[in-house]
């Protein structure tokens, strides 16, 4: 037989790394949001979520179980494969706790399979992390990486982060870049998925000497930081990245890649063109059109990222350290060496 376990057991086993936690819901739902890390095994594919559910309102509930059974019988063999080639302990969870985790485990377990379930479903754990982020205070002081448009502030973070820097990459968490042009090749995150990934990040660094982010606003394509966050990058110490022009325009087609985003583009320039002056947005539209895309970047920094950043820096005071560099490599190597130098001082 299978056992129940709470949120809390579950996340001391996944802390661990002693527990693969399985999404048993439709692909849909697990598209939507799911634990960090969970591998999505569904028991119904999102057309037969979406029968037996139509069958539950307005038939019976007996007819929604009959045909739940017979769509399930049909690929217990394939299914129970999948679970089998998954190594270690495993714990299955659906929405609520109810009958696609109770069917899986109980099939598991009449299989050999032993397998946890999380006691409440998807919908315990959702109530953990906003619960959690009411609660929460980040102890850590923030260093907080500012810079103009392009100066290559999140490619810092994520190669301090792979280096084990204490790193909370709010934009990768988001899937969005921050700025008009920030979902352009990208999928962006709902505020669930964003909260998750941010409460297990958070959690990981509660010890850490220090934290680094990213000086974002407060919004982050569909997400909204939550306010302590807010407080703890508007009181972190500045590390403010200093890069040429052209070095700038470099990594933002580096990143952007806007030969594959095209149409993308255009629709995101047409939202902010308004806002430019006439003439000079005529030639970035026409530099788009004839894909001549480094001089788009360029006009777009010069008249219109770099202005606004620079009104947006006039709004308020905070202790700044400006990294002069001329490449990212190089901004990096100066900020660690920022960090060890605060760290012999502690």
């Amino acid at each position: 037989m299978f056992q129940d376990i709470s949120i809390d057991e579950l996340l001391a086993l996944k802390a661990s790394k002693e527990l693969v936690t399985i999404d048993v819901r439709s692909p849909a739902e697990y598209a939507d949001a799911t634990i960090p890390g969970s591998l999505n095994l569904p028991l119904f594919d999102d057309a037969e979520r979406a029968e037996i559910g139509t069958l539950y309102k307005q038939v019976s509930v007996q007819a929604a179980k009959d045909r739940g059974l017979e769509l399930v019988s049909a690929k217990l063999p394939a299914f129970v494969k999948a679970f089998e080639q998954i190594r270690g302990p495993k714990a299955v969870f659906c929405w609520r706790g109810g009958m696609r985790s109770k069917t899986t485990a109980t099939v598991l377990a009449l299989m050999g399979i032993r397998v946890y379930r999380l006691a409440g479903g998807f919908r315990t754990y959702r109530k953990w992390v906003v619960e959690t982020l009411e609660q929460l205070t980040l102890r850590p002081p923030a260093f907080v990486i500012a810079g103009n448009t392009g100066s290559g502030k999140t490619a810092i973070l994520r190669q301090l982060q792979a280096e084990g820097y204490p790193v909370v990459d709010l934009e990768g968490m988001a899937g969005h870049r921050g700025s008009i042009f920030g979902q352009v090749g990208l999928r962006a995150n709902n505020q669930k998925t964003f909260d998750a990934l941010l409460v297990t990040r958070l959690l990981q660094l509660e010890h850490a000497p220090y934290v680094l982010l990213e000086g974002e606003s407060k919004r982050i394509g569909k997400v909204v930081l939550p306010a302590f966050l807010v407080d703890k990058k508007e009181a972190g110490t500045q590390l403010f990245i200093e890069l040429p022009l052209e070095e700038r325009v470099r990594h933002i087609m580096d990143d952007y890649r806007p030969w594959d985003h095209k149409q993308e583009l255009q629709l995101a320039f047409q939202r902010i063109k308004g806002r430019i002056h006439t003439p000079i947005a005529k030639d970035i539209d026409i530099s788009l059109t004839d894909e001549r895309f480094e001089d788009a970047v360029r006009l777009l920094l010069k008249h219109y990222y770099d202005p606004r950043y620079e009104h947006a820096l006039q709004q308020y005071e905070q202790d700044k350290t400006v990294i002069r560099a001329q490449t990212i490599d190089e901004a990096v190597c100066q900020i660690k060496e920022q960090l060890a130098a605060v760290a012999a001082r502690n």
